[in-house]
Formats: C-alpha cells, sequence, structure tokens
C-alpha cells in the first residue's frame, strides 16, 4: 500500500527591505541645493563689504591694503566651495597654485591685487546670490510639491551648479595647472639632486679618501725607515705607489658618475659607447641628431640610458640590448630594447625605473615601459629638446 505524500504549498516570498526612493547622490546633491542659499548670502556680502571699502577707500593709505586682504579672505572662501562641491556633487576641481612670495609689503600688494582667482572667486560670490535663491526655492518645492520628479530636477540644477564650480572656482588656464606641476615636480629635482650630493660625498669618503689617508700613512712610515732600513721604505714607497694608480681610478670613475669628459668633449654617441663598451651585454648604438641638445638635456640622456644599460646587466638577463636616440620635432627621443626575461615595472623590482620617470617628469619627460613577462623589453624616454647655447672660452 502506497501513500500520497501532499507538499505543503511555498511560503510567499518575503518583501524585500524597505529603501529610500532616492539614491544617496541625489540626496546629496539636494542639500548642496538647500545651502546655496546661506552661503550665496555670506558670498554676496563679503563680496560687495569688501571691494566698497576697498575701492572706496582708495584715495587712502588703507584701501587698496583693505582691497588685498578681500581678496585674500576671496581665496579661502573659493577654497571652501570647492571642499563643498567635492564632497556634495562629486565635482574634482584642482586647487590653484599659491601666490608667488614677492619681497617686501609692495610686492605682496601687487601680488594680491591682480589676482585672478581671487578675483574670480569674488565674481562668484556675486552670481551665486540670484542663483542661491532660485536652487533654494525650486528644490523646497519639489521635495515638498514636485517629488516624483524631484531627482530629474535635482540633477539638472546640480549639472549647472558644477559647471558654475568649474568655470569660475578652477585654476585659471593651462598655465595655472601648468604652474602648480612644476610645483610639485621642483620637489622631485631637489631630493634628486640631494641623494645625488649624498652618494659623491659617501663616494669619495668611503673609496678616494680612505685610500688617500692610508697612503698618507705608508708614505710617512717609509719616510721614517729612509735612512734605517732604504729596502723596506723603497717597498713601502712602491707600494705606495700602486694606491695612488687606484685612487686615481677611483676619482676617474667618480668624476664619470657626475659627468664624464667623453660626453663633454664628443657628445651623446661616444658617450653612450663608452657606456655600451661596460656592459655585460653586446650593445648597438643608434644615435642620430642633427645637432648636439642643450647641455642639461644631453646629461639627463646620458645618465637615463647609462642606467638603464646597468638594469640590462643585473637583471634583465638579456643576450642583447640597443640603444637609439634621435630627434623628434621638438623632443629628444632614447629607446633602449633587450632580449631578456621581461617583466620590469614601474612599481617595484628594485631596478630603479619609478626614480627615473620621476626625474624625467620634473624637466618635462615622459617615461613609458613596455615589458611583458618573458620578454623583450622596450623602454622608451622622451625629453624636451632645447638648443645647445654658445660655447662658452675655457
Amino acid at each position: 500500500m502506497s501513500h500520497d505524500t501532499q507538499t505543503p504549498p511555498a511560503a510567499p516570498p518575503a518583501r524585500p527591505p524597505a529603501r529610500f526612493a532616492y539614491h544617496r547622490h541625489t540626496w546629496k546633491e539636494i542639500g548642496h541645493l538647500l545651502a546655496n542659499l546661506p552661503c550665496a548670502i555670506a558670498g554676496f556680502l563679503y563680496a560687495v563689504v569688501t571691494i566698497a571699502l576697498g575701492v572706496g577707500l582708495a584715495v587712502t593709505a588703507v584701501g587698496l591694503p583693505l582691497l588685498a586682504l578681500g581678496l585674500a579672505g576671496a581665496r579661502g572662501m573659493g577654497r571652501s566651495e570647492r571642499a563643498r562641491a567635492r564632497r556634495l556633487l562629486g565635482v574634482q576641481v584642482d586647487e590653484p597654485s599659491r601666490l608667488p612670495h614677492r619681497g617686501g609689503f609692495f610686492g605682496w600688494l601687487w601680488a594680491q591685487l591682480k589676482d585672478p582667482v581671487a578675483w574670480r572667486s569674488q565674481l562668484y560670490g556675486f552670481v551665486r546670490l540670484p542663483w542661491g535663491v532660485l536652487t533654494f526655492t525650486v528644490t523646497l518645492v519639489s521635495l515638498l510639491v514636485l517629488w516624483p520628479v524631484l531627482p530629474f530636477v535635482v540633477r539638472g540644477l546640480a549639472a549647472a551648479d558644477r559647471g558654475m564650480v568649474r568655470g569660475l572656482l578652477s585654476p585659471s588656464d593651462e598655465l595655472e595647472r601648468r604652474i602648480a606641476e612644476l610645483e610639485s615636480d621642483r620637489g622631485v629635482v631637489v631630493d634628486t639632486a640631494a641623494a645625488d650630493l649624498r652618494r659623491i660625498e659617501r663616494d669619495l669618503h668611503d673609496g678616494a679618501q680612505a685610500r688617500l689617508v692610508a697612503l698618507a700613512m705608508g708614505l710617512g712610515l717609509a719616510k721614517e725607515k729612509l735612512l734605517d732600513d732604504p729596502r723596506a721604505a723603497a717597498a713601502m714607497v712602491d707600494e705606495a705607489h700602486g694606491e695612488v694608480k687606484l685612487a686615481l681610478q677611483e676619482l676617474r670613475d667618480l668624476a664619470r658618475g657626475i659627468h664624464p669628459a667623453v660626453l663633454t668633449d664628443r657628445g651623446l654617441d661616444a658617450a653612450l659607447s663608452a657606456v655600451a663598451a661596460r656592459c655585460t651585454v653586446p650593445v648597438k648604438v643608434s644615435v642620430d641628431l642633427p645637432a648636439r641638445p642643450a647641455e642639461a638635456i644631453e646629461g639627463i640622456a646620458y645618465f637615463t640610458v647609462s642606467e638603464l644599460l646597468q638594469n640590462v646587466s643585473k637583471h634583465a638577463r638579456a643576450h642583447a640590448a640597443a640603444v637609439e636616440v634621435w630627434r623628434e620635432e621638438e623632443r629628444l627621443m632614447l629607446q633602449v630594447r633587450d632580449d631578456g626575461s621581461g617583466g620590469a615595472r614601474l612599481d617595484g623590482g628594485g631596478t630603479g625605473l619609478a626614480g627615473l620617470a620621476e626625474r624625467l617628469g620634473a624637466v618635462d619627460g615622459v617615461f613609458v615601459v613596455d615589458s611583458p613577462e618573458g620578454g623583450p623589453t622596450v623602454i622608451t624616454a622622451e625629453l624636451p629638446w632645447r638648443d645647445r647655447g654658445p660655447v662658452r672660452a675655457a
């Protein structure tokens, strides 16, 4: 006898959890639009009062300083508005560069009075009052009455707000952004120069200086034995002669690391050929330049290729390499290739590629690494071409 079993009916699906009708970004935009009115009133009053006082008292000794102080404060208000836009609207606006420090009171006064960032911040404070009234009113009415279309209204008003922030509170132009980049790059150049000076000091202290100290001590002992034991003194002088040769070689190597004489005398072709001859793998060098670039650019190109060939010797496990140097319009192009195992990266590996990229970036250069696992590795660098100045008399 069989018994039929009936499956109980499935329970109805649970209701999804309650959620807000609008995305959190929409609520951020609503908060920004509602805050426009008090911020706009504060900005408008600040702009009117500071400009009216400064211009009205310009005939006196305190007028222009008051106007300059008002413009300096306008920069701060612009900074707070950019921060509010970043936090609530998600708009990314670069911070303008700082005003250059000029000597004396009148230098500061003139820099403040002609600051375009501050004047645009004041203009922003003027035009924001009617816009703040409009956005506050429309957003509040839509929130209370027109809530079905609220997200669309808020999206349109927020887009206009983003455009106003980008137009009036962003850095003034490409030159302003370039100044900010160069200020950042200047720190890289200073750090690199300090590291090079420490390296040179360490090499002198641990190498040639220590050898010269030992040489002086050996010659002092030889001098004492010159009358009592001439044969031993002669042996010590002979040993000191060998130490002198080693010290001179170390000094030559150190000088080559600072700025090789062959680069100064004969240019990149001969200098890079000398570097390639010291590489542990065969290197083909091709330099096709119509003229020699500026000394600074030529030195950077030399040390870039030199360090890349050192990486080939130490890390690439290559059988051959090639170096090409040519000019393309207003750029000096460098390319180093090898048939090694690849895998070179800018973010690690102990090859110093990140440092090279920073050094080239500090002089408006470009550094590109193409090194898939298994090879080959192709590293391309670009430097700005600058014509060589007139040769100075020695």
